[in-house]
C-alpha cells in the first residue's frame, strides 16, 4: 500500500512539473493574460485603481519579427524603469513623422523606435512625456479583453489620423 501511494505522488509531482514548464513556456513565448491598471487607456480598458481592472490577452508572436501596425495596443517596459509595464496605443512607427499635440513641433521616429499614447490623454504618461520608445522594450500586443464577462471581445485597432505622416 505504501509504495502505491508514493508512486501516485511521484506521478502527480512529475505531471505538475511538466505542466508548470509548459505553462511558463507558453506564457513567455506565445500568450499570457495581464491586468490593466490606471486610467490612461479609458474607455478602451477599465483600469480602476482600487479594484482589479480588465484582464487582457497579450500575444507575443508579433515580437519575432516586430510585426506591429499603427493602432495596435501594446505592452512595453517603461523606458525610465524597466520594472514597470505600460499599456498604450501604437501611434507611429519607425520612419514616420508625428506632429505633437501641444505644439506645432514634428518628431521623426528613428529606426527601431515607435511613438505610443494612451487613449485618455489627460491621464497618460506616454511618448508625449518620454519621447519615442525602443521597440525592444515591447513585450507583446493586446488582442482581446478576457474579463469581465460583459467586456469580453477583440480590442479594436484605432488609427490616429491627421498627425502622422510617412517621410
Amino acid at each position: 500500500m505504501g509504495s502505491r501511494s508514493s508512486f501516485s505522488l511521484w506521478r502527480l509531482a512529475k505531471s505538475s512539473a511538466v505542466g508548470a514548464v509548459l505553462g511558463l513556456t507558453i506564457s513567455d513565448r506565445y500568450v499570457s493574460v495581464t491586468s490593466v491598471r490606471g486610467e490612461s487607456m479609458q474607455p478602451t480598458f477599465t483600469g480602476i485603481r482600487s479594484l482589479m481592472g480588465d484582464l487582457v490577452l497579450l500575444e507575443r508572436f508579433c515580437l519575432q519579427k516586430y510585426k506591429f501596425s499603427r493602432g495596435d495596443v501594446i505592452v512595453f517596459k517603461c523606458p525610465n524603469d524597466h520594472k514597470l509595464l505600460y499599456i498604450k496605443r501604437l501611434i507611429a512607427l519607425p520612419g514616420e513623422a508625428i506632429r505633437r499635440t501641444q505644439s506645432s513641433d514634428t518628431v521623426i521616429i528613428p529606426k527601431g523606435h515607435c511613438w505610443v499614447e494612451g487613449d485618455n490623454s489627460e491621464c497618460s504618461l506616454d511618448s508625449r512625456s518620454f519621447g519615442p520608445i525602443p521597440m525592444g522594450l515591447i513585450t507583446g500586443r493586446v488582442t482581446h479583453v478576457v474579463w469581465p464577462p460583459q467586456r469580453i471581445g477583440k480590442v479594436e485597432r484605432k488609427i490616429l489620423t491627421g498627425r502622422v505622416s510617412p517621410l
